[in-house]
């Protein structure tokens, strides 16, 4: 694992900012930045571009690949090897099975709008 790690998220998403900071704290993890994509809109705008739509998951650049969503969070789940965190334990077992991923992720890309809703947020990050 020798590539640089870019992880970016929703920084409004309750779900998000906390995965966000077990990433940055708990992982192990010595070459990943963690970026709240709210506070990076060029580059948002330049993955939206290339059809990577924060609304609809997570981003992880690994490198010059581009990793959304569902296959993200199971990429990560293969480069976390101890982490020092019980929630982030079980969160990487899960993920670790490309299809409990597929399965699991829509509901939470769904808990992220409602989190969003109820807190008055917009779900979109751009136009």
């Amino acid at each position: 694992m020798s590539e640089k790690l870019v992880f970016i998220y929703d920084g409004e998403c309750p779900f998000c900012n906390h995965f966000a900071e077990l990433l940055e704290l708990k992982s192990g993890l010595t070459n990943i930045s963690i970026l709240n994509g709210r506070e990076n809109m060029t580059l948002m705008s330049k993955l939206l571009k290339k059809g990577f739509d924060l609304n609809e998951g997570a981003i992880l650049l690994n490198g010059d690949e581009v990793l959304h969503g569902a296959a993200g969070l199971n990429f990560l789940s293969s480069q976390i090897n101890n982490p020092s965190d019980a929630l982030l334990k079980i969160l990487m077992a899960t993920f670790a099975s490309n299809q409990r991923t597929n399965i699991i992720f829509p509901l939470l890309v769904i808990s992220r709008r409602i989190a969003l809703l109820l807190k008055g947020v917009s779900i979109k990050l751009l136009p």
